[in-house]
C-alpha cells in the first residue's frame, strides 16, 4: 500500500472527513514518526511496532566488484520492530 492508496482508504471508511483533512492527518503523522526518530527518539504505536534508529560505528567494509578495502563512515539507520499483534496476524494467530 502506497501513501495514496492509504489517503483514499481512509477517506472512503470516513466520509464525513474530506480528503484534504485526510491527507493533512496522514502527513502531520508520518512527519511526526520522522522528526522524533531524527532527535533519536523511539516512537512506538501498539499492537504495531515500534520504530526506532541504530547507530553504526565507522568500520572497514569491502568492495564487492574489485575486493578492494573501503571505509564506511558512521551512521545512523532506521529500525522498525513488529509488535506482538502484528507478528500474531501475519503469522496465522
Amino acid at each position: 500500500m502506497i501513501r495514496s492508496e492509504l489517503i483514499q482508504k481512509i477517506s472512503e471508511e470516513n466520509p464525513h472527513l474530506f480528503q484534504r483533512d485526510v491527507e493533512k492527518i496522514v502527513s502531520t503523522i508520518f512527519e511526526e514518526i520522522v522528526e522524533a526518530m531524527a532527535r533519536g527518539d523511539r516512537v512506538e504505536l501498539r499492537g504495531f511496532g515500534a520504530f526506532s534508529v541504530k547507530h553504526r560505528d565507522s568500520r572497514t567494509g569491502r568492495n564487492p566488484r574489485t575486493g578492494e578495502s573501503v571505509e564506511v563512515e558512521e551512521k545512523h539507520v532506521p529500525f522498525f520492530k513488529t509488535g506482538k499483534l502484528l507478528r500474531d496476524r501475519l503469522n496465522g494467530g
